[in-house]
């Protein structure tokens, strides 16, 4: 890293609260109902129950804009986390089966214990991450050459896609198609405020999992056999980060859905610019991913006004072309970061 690079982290960190609250005030600014900002203030500072506007700001655009910040932040984590420790540049919860596992036991939660609270969706949830992760890292070790990156993203997509079908025909034949159909299809108006809250907890233990982890994912990115020679425990490492993947996905699904290519995206470009020390590289992370889930969504808004545009669509505009790239850029190599 040098000349001005060297002070993107610096640059990063002051101006990250200003970019914060910017996407999140033109988030609740912009809708399918315009507002000014004066009605927002006053919705904020002093709410009035009988006024529809200020009901349609703290119930419902509030909710969106802070929950889909958290939602990018904990996605991008994840999929830092993911590539890191596993050196392979196509990983993130979207391609390996993590959130299609939450969203598969969201789908039995809803048929086996309809009416469900909150909490009992986010439990079941991270059980779902947990099974997917296992599955898919389980099959990639076990096959021959099966954690190459590409081999790894194939058999991620495959376990996926196969969960996600067996969730859709569950869905459809208990006739719960319905009441999942938001966790298939990532609705973030619909974020509930009361979910935002019970989450908090769950996410925050995965983020200081990953920050007291970001000095050994340095050491562990450079290769297994360097990571043990410094006397690392890769095994412990591997473990408790993948306990932080699944805590941040299985609260990202059961809050919003699927979400696809924010954990794939954001921590390349986040490597890029502040250098491959995962002590920055998380928190950069974090907010580079609130930051672009955040105006994924305003364009989503935008581009179809005053219909809204799958979030996945947006997404996928950003994530599906850098994909491509990764794989044309290095083949089946191991991530060097």
């Amino acid at each position: 890293m040098s000349g001005i690079r060297k002070w993107y982290p610096l640059i990063l960190i002051v101006s990250a609260p200003l970019l914060v609250a910017l996407t999140i005030s033109i988030s609740i600014l912009y809708g399918a109902k315009d507002m000014d900002a004066q009605t927002i203030i006053q919705a904020l500072f002093h709410f009035d129950p009988n006024q529809i506007d200020h009901q349609i700001i703290m119930q419902s655009r509030l909710p969106r804009a802070i929950g889909t910040i958290l939602i990018g932040a904990f996605l991008a984590v994840s999929g830092a986390l993911m590539q890191g420790m596993t050196r392979n540049y196509l990983a993130s919860p979207s391609i390996m089966g993590v959130s299609d596992g939450s969203v598969l036991m969201i789908t039995l939660c809803m048929i086996l214990l309809p009416g469900s609270s909150s909490l009992t969706m986010i439990v079941y949830s991270l059980i779902g991450s947990a099974i997917g992760a296992g599955i898919v890292f389980g099959l990639a070790w076990l096959l021959p050459n099966g954690t190459s990156p590409v081999r790894m993203a194939i058999l991620g997509t495959i376990i996926g896609t196969f969960m996600s079908g067996v969730a859709e025909a569950a869905a459809t034949y208990f006739q719960v198609s319905q009441s999942v159909s938001f966790w298939y299809n990532a609705r973030l108006d619909q974020i509930d405020p009361v979910m935002i809250r019970m989450i908090i907890p769950f996410a925050i233990v995965g983020l200081l999992l990953a920050l007291i982890l970001a000095r050994s994912i340095t050491v562990l990115s450079m290769g297994d056999e360097i990571a043990a020679g410094l006397g690392q425990r890769t095994g412990l490492v591997k473990g408790l980060s993948m306990l932080a993947v699944v805590l941040l996905t299985g609260v990202s699904v059961a809050l919003a859905g699927k979400i696809a290519f924010v954990g794939l995206l954001v921590p390349h470009m986040t490597r890029y610019l502040v250098g491959t020390d995962y002590r920055r590289v998380i928190p950069c992370c974090a907010l580079f991913g609130g930051i672009f889930l955040g105006w994924c969504d305003i364009l989503s808004r935008w581009v179809n006004a005053p219909f809204e545009t799958p979030i996945g669509v947006i997404t996928a505009l950003f994530g599906v072309p850098f994909f491509l790239y990764l794989i044309r850029r290095k083949g089946g190599k191991t991530n060097e970061n």
